[in-house]
């Protein structure tokens, strides 16, 4: 019964969690489409896309993507013990983190003009004067997310989902009404009155949702959870030392140390997509954008919510109920991602056509972006596979072994981009890209089973090859009535794009459940349940 319970909170978490990240995700496939739209593949979108890079690796560096994992043990463990002294952790966490944040970003600032040569080398003088603008712009909003990743971490400890599920939402909305207004209010009559010229000019192109992007993690992720755990007794106050900080540091280093792979992947496709010309770090940012939307919806949920109740039962010893849960998070992930990413592989062509094409985006654009799609698509089931073994890594408090596993990795990788990839296209980026995750988390599952045992993984190939065979003639069905449908369909480019996706979608549908009631039950099995109780 207890474990029953367990799997009904941390359902109800992935619930809360998944429909943020669908909402999320589509709202940043609208945010992607206006800007495909306005500034299609090249030039300003290109400049926009690696103003992304220095902001990013500052938060990789204090690991503020990990600040739940890293604080979420050790705060559970000082509440239990001494709630006074937790909270003055807790502060002292969050001064260094602020401060740390602030002086990073004041340095990226001021030297924005070398960064923006050192991460996009193929760009020409005037792109690299573009692209400090923009780095200059975004670089605050690391202060707010990182910052915001400590009140975020607080409120997940308490298992509150709620809030932090709002702030991807409040994030994309400012960056898609401020790229929207920003510029059409630079052009108002009183504007022009008072403004200078040359400051008007460059509030023109991606500006907007520069500034967005700030404001929007300004509100999202840190203003919103902060008022709501000012409400429910938030002390802060301002602390530079506690005894907890040495531990805390030392499973925080790893992660801040350690510039993995998974981390830096997208990093690399905008620093080597710079090299390769004008509009491919544009294309392969906008195929990763669609790749990445089934490992948001079904990965970043399942492991975000299940991080908690490892933790916990890891504290009481329970170590059976531990795999048990692991595994169910891993097989759910697992059965949903195969069918989703071979679908999408398989109506890539219409997806494209209505997410991004229209406007400066046009066909070329599509069919250029289409083998990179398809190829990073091949990938995702190892992104869903890292997502929630690296959170059973952590709750062991190990944030060694993937911080210096992926590190190696990347060191590999990167005479690999700069020496194969870069000279042969985007394509190769993008097959190396996938390459290099596969293997990366293939080793990390290796020295799991070797150290914990394969307790939690296992049946886990055999089910993931049962899904993958049932999955593979609804995947051939829906290609042939995808393609036939954007090739023959004699209607407007989107009208094309939709029917030939609901065709494709539909055959995968009609041809893919009954083989998997037939050889992979357990993919349905969730829904039938659900059906059987209404």
């Amino acid at each position: 019964m207890g474990l029953l319970s367990a799997r009904q909170r941390m359902g109800a978490a992935a619930l809360i969690l998944a429909a943020s990240t669908v909402l999320s995700r589509l709202m940043g496939l609208v945010r992607d489409k206006i800007i495909s739209w306005q500034f299609g593949a090249g030039g300003e979108a290109d400049m926009y896309f690696a103003a992304f890079v220095v902001p990013d690796i500052i938060n990789y560096l204090l690991a503020g993507g990990f600040m739940s994992i890293t604080i979420i043990p050790l705060l559970t463990r000082r509440f239990q013990e001494d709630a006074d002294d937790a909270w003055r952790f807790f502060s002292c966490v969050f001064c260094w983190m602020a401060t740390a944040a602030t002086l990073l970003t004041l340095a990226g600032m001021a030297g924005a003009g070398y960064l923006a040569r050192l991460v996009a080398p193929g760009f020409t003088p005037e792109q690299w004067q573009r692209l400090s603008f923009f780095m200059r712009i975004i670089l605050p909003a690391q202060i707010f997310f990182l910052c915001g990743a400590c009140i975020t971490a607080l409120l997940f400890m308490r298992r509150q989902f709620r809030v932090p599920a709002l702030a991807p939402l409040i994030y994309n909305g400012a960056i898609i009404i401020l790229g929207l207004a920003l510029p059409a209010l630079a052009h108002t009559t009183p504007a022009r009155a008072v403004l200078p010229a040359s400051f008007l000019a460059r509030m023109d192109g991606m500006t907007g949702y520069c500034v967005g992007v700030t404001l929007g993690a300004a509100l999202g992720t840190f203003v919103v959870p902060l008022l709501v755990a000012a409400r429910q007794e938030l002390r802060l106050s301002l602390i530079w030392r506690h005894a907890l900080m040495g531990k805390f540091l030392l499973t925080a280093l790893p992660l801040m140390l350690g510039q993995t792979v998974i981390m830096l992947d997208e990093q690399f496709l905008r620093v080597f997509g710079s090299l390769v010309g004008d509009g491919a770090v544009s294309l392969l940012n906008y195929a990763r954008r669609i790749t990445q939307v089934p490992v948001g919806l079904v990965g970043q949920a399942a492991a975000v919510a299940s991080y908690p109740f490892l933790v916990s039962l890891l504290a009481r010893g329970e170590r059976e109920r531990f795999d048990a849960t692991l595994r169910t998070a891993l097989a759910g992930s697992i059965g949903l991602i195969i069918p989703c990413a071979l679908c999408m592989a398989a109506t890539a062509w219409p997806v494209l056509g209505v997410i991004f094409q229209g406007g400066r985006f046009g066909t070329a654009e599509t069919l250029a972006t289409l083998p990179l799609t398809r190829i990073m698509l091949a990938a995702t089931p190892f992104w869903i596979l890292y997502m929630v073994l690296v959170r059973a890594y952590y709750a062991h408090g190990d944030t060694l072994t993937p911080a210096i596993t992926g590190t190696i990795m990347t060191l590999c990788c990167l005479p690999c981009y700069y020496w194969w990839a870069v000279p042969r296209g985007a394509w190769a980026i993008a097959v190396l890209s996938g390459i290099s995750v596969a293997c990366y988390v293939l080793w990390l599952t290796a020295i799991w089973c070797r150290r914990q045992g394969a307790g939690a993984l296992t049946g886990l190939t055999g089910f993931a090859l049962r899904v993958t065979l049932a999955s593979l003639p609804a995947t051939a069905g829906a290609w042939y009535c995808a393609e036939k449908g954007m090739q023959n369909l004699s209607l407007s480019p989107i009208l094309t794009a939709c029917v030939s996706l609901i065709l494709g979608g539909t055959v995968f549908v009609v041809l893919f459940v009954p083989l998997a009631v037939r050889f992979a039950p357990e993919v349905l099995q969730p829904v039938l349940r659900r059906l059987r109780r209404e």
